[in-house]
């Protein structure tokens, strides 16, 4: 993306991260802190230490300073968009400084484009990416979540499709995914 057309699309871009980022307010996938049945699994880093989650478009300017008490680094990462981001931190932090990817886990949403090709369907549905770490798959999936939570990843995309750059990352991931999903 150009310097330029960077200027005109970052602020509505961090728009819709900070109505996503209310959106899902404190909810979790469970009622309770789901980090206390696995041993927050899905924040402890694997053996190259450089493991993370994906920034969505724009989301590293949340991350441009030291956060007191949150140790981050950014690390380049082209798999959703060009110039994208992947945050990497030491497996702790406050709920309101973590990336939209650590909000959304162990879901994703899916965009299914409907037959008259004018319209999409937002499906909330697990990241097959959590089942490494997150025991709530395998454990009775999204009807194991807290349908509070599942409803607001729901709204997340429906916000987060208004917005040109991150449509265009979802379809992105959905790409990654469904390549996965063949092997």
């Amino acid at each position: 993306m150009s310097f330029f057309m960077s200027l005109f699309s970052r602020p509505a871009a961090l728009r819709a991260l900070r109505d996503a980022y209310e959106i899902l307010g404190d909810l979790t996938p469970l009622k309770t802190n789901c980090g206390e049945c696995c041993g927050a699994a899905c924040c402890q880093s694997d053996e190259s230490g450089e493991n993370g989650m994906l920034l969505f478009p724009y989301e590293e300017w949340f991350y441009k300073k030291p956060i007191p008490g949150f140790d981050f680094h950014l690390v380049p990462d082209d798999s959703l968009f060009k110039g994208g981001k992947r945050l990497v931190c030491k497996g702790s932090c406050l709920r309101e400084h973590r990336p939209l990817a650590c909000r959304l886990f162990p879901l994703r949403i899916r965009l299914n484009v409907l037959e008259d090709g004018q319209h999409m369907e937002i499906i909330p549905e697990i990241d097959p990416r959590s089942w490494a770490c997150c025991p709530l798959p395998d454990e009775g999936g999204l009807s194991a979540m807290d349908r509070d939570f599942v409803e607001a990843v729901c709204s997340v995309g429906e916000r987060l499709v208004q917005n040109d750059d991150m449509l265009e990352a979802l379809y992105n991931e959905q790409d990654l995914i469904d390549e996965m999903r063949k092997f």
